[in-house]
């Protein structure tokens, strides 16, 4: 699998966010900071994902996907779009029940005449746990089947996340 790489984009009122290859956790700090740039973007008025490329994205970054769709709710006329041709992308996202949040295409994408590549945003230990801990703490709120899914990991973060604050306490 290749390595992911995200790239974006803000035209005319359209951000375009675009992953590519093997999505995993070691970008949520990169998707996390998308996330807050959508939300604090003046005259959005649509966000597209494509996801054309990407071979693999997995729950921490999907987790983050949907922060995106919770952080423009309101605020846009069409919920997010999201497209994803490959098979198996396309089943975690209607598995995950993004098809609430999102809408979901296959079809072709115009992309704007330039996306930047973002640099990889770096996260120490800490900071990653937390937001693996979110990205699944969003996912769950998304369906029922998702919370059955994912509580298990959650109760086990937040006891470790519990287990060194006890520790550093009594240090």
């Amino acid at each position: 699998m290749h390595e992911g790489r995200i790239q974006a984009a803000f035209d005319a009122g359209v951000f375009v966010l675009k992953l590519s290859g093997d999505v995993r956790l070691t970008l949520c700090a990169t998707l996390d900071q998308q996330a807050q740039r959508v939300a604090e973007s003046p005259g959005l008025v649509a966000v597209m994902i494509d996801l054309r490329e990407a071979t693999n994205v997995d729950s921490t970054a999907l987790g983050f996907l949907a922060k995106v769709a919770m952080a423009v709710q309101g605020r846009l006329e069409q919920p997010p779009t999201i497209v994803a041709e490959h098979p198996d992308v396309r089943r975690m996202l209607d598995v995950m029940g993004f098809s609430r949040y999102f809408t979901l295409l296959e079809a072709p994408l115009t992309e704007p005449a330039s996306l930047d590549e973002l640099p990889q945003v770096s996260a120490d230990e800490h900071d990653m746990q937390q937001r693996i801990l979110e990205a699944h703490r969003i996912l769950m709120r998304m369906s029922e089947h998702n919370r059955d899914e994912f509580q298990p990991l959650v109760d086990l973060l937040e006891e470790q996340k519990s287990d060194e604050e006890c520790s550093k306490t009594h240090r």
